[in-house]
């Protein structure tokens, strides 16, 4: 039985959004250059999408970082699956995310890469879900969405690895 998926941000609103966010980015970055630190596998359309629209000179790295299973719910036990290819030591990050909601994951990398001393690490978001947050200290400085407490799928979320490469924002009714 195929789940039924209702339409929260069409493809349009979520193009426009990251354009927007984008020249927020460019703005704060000007004349500096950046790092996008996509965190795999969801962040990866919407870090791609970001970077096409900014200016500024732009790295990227990769990071897999974990605190789920197969379920829907976040296990709390974070743990690094693939770390970064490059030292980030005077760098300006910006740690790219699909989805930031309990903030226990971002909690953990913010930590773990502050000790590499980057000159500085901002969070940028496609969606945040405040009302979930454990961690109070995760500060988002880039958000796209802010949306409910709703289990979203599309544009590099996924339900059990499916639907990341639906073009909007959808909610799965189960």
């Amino acid at each position: 039985m195929a789940d039924k998926i209702r339409v929260l941000l069409t493809e349009e609103e979520v193009d426009q959004k990251i354009r927007e966010i984008a020249e927020e980015i460019n703005k704060a970055y000007e004349g500096q250059s950046v790092k996008l630190i996509c965190i795999l596998k969801g962040g990866v359309f919407f870090t791609c999408e970001l970077a096409k629209h900014l200016t500024v000179p732009v790295s990227m790295d990769f990071m897999s970082v974990s605190s789920y299973g197969s379920g829907t719910t976040s296990s709390g036990v974070v743990k690094i699956i693939k770390d970064l290819d490059e030292p980030i030591e005077g760098e300006n990050i910006l740690i790219c995310e699909d989805i930031i909601d309990t903030g226990r994951t971002l909690a953990y990398l913010i930590e773990v890469l502050k000790q590499r001393h980057p000159n500085s690490i901002h969070l940028c978001t496609l969606l945040n879900k405040p009302e979930r947050r454990v961690k109070k200290q995760v500060h988002v400085d880039y958000t796209c969405f802010t949306i409910p407490d709703q289990f979203v799928v599309g544009f590099g979320l996924d339900y059990d690895q499916k639907y990341r490469n639906l073009p909007y924002i959808g909610v799965v009714e189960l």
